[in-house]
């Protein structure tokens, strides 16, 4: 599958600041993710705002960083959770999805506001990932702990006004989601599977709508992060592998990009003004790397 597509190594442009880095008793999150481990953080969900900051996710210390375009790292929040991934959200909220507390408001640096824990009969497992669409929908998945041997891993969105729907309940640990720039495709990381899935983002008036497997992967743990550029490129960060790939709107592979240290390869996202300018966030060491994908 990667057969034609060139070799990159991406450049090195951050690194999570040395008085940043936890150094005491690993949290709960960390224990069971990683255990034994002295986790100095786990950074994911990296995102663009309209002034061109990155913000980052780090989910066993309950932090919320912002980068600047210099490189300089500041925490927005801090809160007693496990956040997985925040945007902005159209109006102007800061949203996030916690994997303790479900779908939450980022209220302030230190508070938050449970917005759902899930449907009345169906608590959320542990969300994972988000991701806006054009019209303002919010789609986000819930993977919990699900693998091939329980595949009810969950993807929802969530309408302007507030309300939330499932859309797939069989996905084998449903990881990373974006949307091509159209809007017209929804693509979700099923980590454990080792593969990316499409479906429309015009959903059925009821029941769940048609699924397909659009890449199959492999080395790794599987496909963590996703991001679309304006060109309908879609870039995936292969978990455990140390490098991310980016596909064309066909699924063919344009290019292969190695990092020059850490396998905990985790989230990607184009720079907002330049639609070859990849950033790709790796959790093993806490850093941020960059690589030009060709035209």
């Amino acid at each position: 599958m990667m057969r034609d597509a060139p070799i990159l190594v991406a450049d090195l442009f951050a690194n999570l600041p040395d008085d940043l880095r936890h150094k005491g008793e690993p949290s709960v999150w960390a224990k069971m993710t990683r255990p034994g481990l002295q986790m100095h953080s786990f950074l994911e969900g990296a995102f663009f705002d309209d002034d061109k900051h990155l913000w980052l996710s780090d989910v066993p210390y309950g932090r919320v960083f912002r980068v600047s375009p210099q490189g300089q790292w500041e925490v927005m929040h801090k809160i007693d959770g496990e956040p997985h991934s925040m945007r902005i959200a159209p109006d102007g909220r800061r949203m996030a999805v916690d994997y303790r507390h479900g779908l939450v408001e980022l209220t302030g640096p230190d508070s938050f506001e449970v917005l759902t824990q899930g449907l009345p009969d169906q608590p959320f497992l542990g969300l994972s990932d988000m991701s806006y669409g054009p019209d303002d929908t919010l789609w986000f998945t819930d993977s919990g702990r699900t693998s091939l041997s329980d595949p009810a891993g969950r993807v929802y969105c969530m309408r302007p006004e507030g309300d939330l729907r499932l859309v797939l309940d069989c996905v084998p640990y449903s990881n990373g989601i974006c949307l091509s720039p159209d809007g017209a495709w929804v693509y979700v990381a099923v980590t454990r599977a080792n593969q990316i899935w499409r479906l429309s983002s015009r959903l059925p008036a009821t029941g769940q709508p048609m699924a397909g497997v659009f890449l199959q992967l492999s080395g790794g743990l599987g496909p963590d992060g996703l991001a679309t550029n304006g060109k309908g490129q879609l870039a995936v960060a292969q978990a455990q592998a140390g490098r991310a790939y980016v596909f064309d709107g066909l699924g063919d592979a344009i290019a292969e990009i190695r990092l020059p240290q850490g396998l905990w390869t985790t989230s990607v996202t184009f720079h907002p003004d330049d639609d070859a300018l990849l950033f790709i966030t790796d959790a093993q060491h806490g850093a941020v790397f960059t690589c030009r994908i060709p035209e």
